[in-house]
């Protein structure tokens, strides 16, 4: 397994990415690997390798580079507040633009084919998953968003409102009691996606809680999470080849 740290120029500044793909057999199918709120640390970069070891190349990005240098965070005070103000930060349409800017990096890498990208965004970047699919409607074949978190807001990049177009199929897992996707915000995402004609699952994962996937997280559900990988995998499979 080949893993890399580089550093992508975008117009907001240097964006500290990770890169994992195996040492032989490529090109590989690209999957742009979206972090979750605490940001990157190890247990993501284990799920970004064990992702890549089924044959991808996985682009792992620190998102919050526009207002922070890259490093992982631990659980203080002061860290978490940091973190909060670092994810409020974010917008939609700056994933997209990060999104395009790992597609450059990935179209000149001999070791990645891009013709069918996959996405996979974890909690706060559920959302963002979908937008890069929407975005990106004839490059990304396939996303998947895991325990994503406020699908539904009062804003005009609001997910549930920005829909139309997407061809990828789409995958979307919750915890049964996920305060940050609430039954209804559910349900307005589910009419949005057969309004948008779009091919999809939501699936609950009963006794799960939000956090669910990446190991080492207080929530981690060991049972839950592999049912994650299963799915993914399945849907990679099916899209990306």
């Amino acid at each position: 397994m080949i893993e890399s740290q580089i550093e992508l120029d975008t117009p907001d500044g240097s964006m500290t990415t990770f890169v994992f793909h195996p040492d032989e057999g490529g090109p590989f199918p690209l999957v742009l690997y979206l972090m979750d709120a605490p940001s990157i640390r190890q247990a993501l970069k284990d799920m970004a390798s064990r992702l890549a070891s089924a044959g991808y190349y996985v682009m792992l990005p620190y998102l919050y580079y526009r207002n922070e240098p890259f490093r992982e965070f631990g659980t203080s005070d002061e860290d978490m507040h940091r973190r909060r103000e670092l994810m409020e930060s974010l917008t939609k349409a700056r994933i997209v633009s990060d999104a395009s800017r790992c597609f450059a990096h990935a179209d000149a890498d001999a070791s990645a084919k891009t013709d069918r990208i996959g996405v996979v965004g974890f909690c706060m970047s559920g959302p963002f998953s979908l937008a890069v699919a929407v975005a990106f409607p004839d490059r990304v074949a396939a996303a998947a968003s895991i325990h994503g978190a406020w699908f539904v807001t009062d804003k005009p990049d609001s997910s549930h409102q920005n829909v139309a177009g997407v061809k990828a199929e789409l995958y979307f897992a919750w915890a049964d009691q996920d305060a940050t996707a609430p039954p209804s915000d559910r349900e307005a995402l589910r009419h949005a996606l057969d309004a948008a004609d779009a091919r999809y699952r939501i699936e609950d994962y009963p006794g799960a809680l939000h956090g669910f996937a990446p190991y080492g997280h207080q929530r981690y559900d060991r049972a839950a999470s592999e049912r994650h990988w299963a799915r993914v995998h399945a849907l990679l499979r099916r899209n990306l080849g």
